[in-house]
């Protein structure tokens, strides 16, 4: 090599290293995602939160719906909470974790199948083993195992569905049923779930919606369904001039009891960590139901002269689900709030406005649900704030609060759409309702030859 080659490899060498020093820069400023680390303590709470959301469902929300329904429909109630439990246990196993939580195929700002739906990447649950692990923040290494996250995210899956079953009780098939709820579980549940929940690249989620643990995804979800279910579906016989007393309040309480106790691991369960976040989570859905079921009571004292045991445990209740998707955002005071207005909506959709609209939403699922869950997202774009005592810097309200009545209203669709359809479907081909005679014999006889009380 000549000397004037030398000096020429020596300048292309130097001009290198020096268009190379931003970009070394930029590595440096940038640290690499850390592998993930299992952490046992976060692994131990998430585990104690999947049992706690599980014992909503069963037993927890089948003893609050048996308790108020009549005695002749009471097993049916018990097993139609069973039954979807199973059921939606099976398909989330199959394809529904899958197709709600798989991130495969996702690019933040593109629009593409994977924005409204997750891949089949992991259908049959294929490569979720022992040793696999979830990390719910990929800057941090720590981690659980994914199939615990699996088990988890498998009990939100199994109550939204359930919920549901209140709003239609005392008047539909058990075969309808079973075809509704696997229907609308994958056709519904699960990409609502994935537009909010499913990281990156996700419609509601890159829009910036916030739900901690379930406001649009589980509850109003689950309610405007069951506004459209008793809708189909029709009053029952003799509605609503006929009494149709709970038969039984002690289960109902027992059930809200079991609730409200559940439902910690469904708020802090969801920051999926044994951290602060959850700590303040478990603190809000505290404060936020003991304030509803207080506001619920004081409402009805003065509208109609007495407080009622059922009052009290429905306003827990509809505290419980005000608070949802605010719980790891507000704080103590913004609780307060949010559950004695929640509860007063609630409050009215159940009594005012369900009389003069005249539909039969048995157990109140639109009412409680669908009503304190829509009040619930929308002030969490307000308690948020910081300057409320929530955990959002630089938080605009105003801009927040659109967002999320973007998350509302998208939900609200939806769900509307497809929940009609996928009835109508099933009514065409095998009925939805059972025969006047087998209701008012009573479905635990006509659906499953049984009694619930042998007098």
């Amino acid at each position: 090599m000549t000397q004037r080659h030398h000096e020429i490899g020596l300048r292309a060498l130097n001009v290198f290293l020096l268009s190379a020093v931003p970009l070394l820069s930029i590595a440096a400023d940038t640290p690499p995602t850390p592998a993930p680390v299992l952490n046992t303590g976060d692994t131990a709470w998430m585990l104690t939160s999947s049992g706690l959301v599980l014992l909503m469902t069963v037993p927890g929300l089948a003893l609050y719906y048996a308790g108020m329904v009549r005695a002749k429909n009471v097993l049916s109630v018990l097993m139609q909470c069973f039954a979807v439990t199973c059921l939606v246990t099976v398909l989330w196993v199959l394809y529904g974790y899958t197709v709600a939580f798989d991130t495969t195929g996702m690019v933040k700002g593109a629009i593409n199948l994977n924005t409204f739906v997750g891949s089949l990447a992991k259908a049959f649950l294929r490569g979720v083993g022992v040793d696999t692990l979830w990390q719910p923040d990929t800057t941090v290494a720590n981690a659980i195992p994914e199939s615990v996250f699996m088990m988890f995210q498998m009990t939100f899956a199994i109550i939204t569905p359930a919920l549901i079953v209140g709003a239609f009780a005392e008047r539909m098939k058990f075969s309808a049923l079973l075809w509704f709820m696997g229907i609308w579980s994958s056709l519904v549940y699960l990409p609502i779930a994935h537009m909010v929940w499913g990281g990156t690249g996700s419609l509601l989620g890159d829009l910036g919606v916030l739900d901690f643990a379930g406001g649009t995804v589980v509850h109003i979800n689950a309610g405007v369904a069951g506004l459209v279910a008793a809708l189909m579906i029709g009053r029952r016989k003799g509605f609503p001039t006929t009494a149709m007393p709970p038969h039984n309040l002690g289960l109902t309480v027992i059930g809200a009891s079991l609730l409200w106790v559940g439902w910690f691991g469904f708020n802090a369960g969801s920051a999926v960590a044994a951290n602060g976040a959850a700590g303040m989570a478990m603190a809000v859905t505290q404060i936020a139901t003991a304030s509803a079921a207080l506001a619920w009571m004081f409402a009805e004292w003065i509208s109609h002269g007495k407080p009622s045991v059922l009052g009290i445990v429905s306003g827990a209740v509809a505290g419980l689900v005000a608070i949802t998707p605010a719980s790891g955002f507000v704080g103590p005071m913004g609780a307060l709030a949010i559950g004695a207005i929640g509860a007063i909506f609630a409050f009215f959709a159940s009594t005012k406005l369900k009389r003069a609209m005249g539909y039969d939403d048995s157990l109140d699922v639109f009412g409680v649900h669908a009503v304190a869950g829509i009040v619930g997202a929308l002030l969490t774009g307000v308690f948020a704030a910081a300057s409320l005592g929530g955990s959002k810097t630089d938080f605009n309200i105003v801009s927040q609060l659109g967002i999320q009545g973007i998350g509302v209203c998208t939900t609200i669709t939806y769900d509307i759409v497809m929940t009609f359809i996928i009835l109508k479907l099933i009514d065409l081909s095998i009925g939805l309702r059972v025969t006047e005679e087998a209701e008012m014999q009573g479905l635990d006889l006509s659906q499953h030859d049984e009694r619930g009380y042998n007098l």
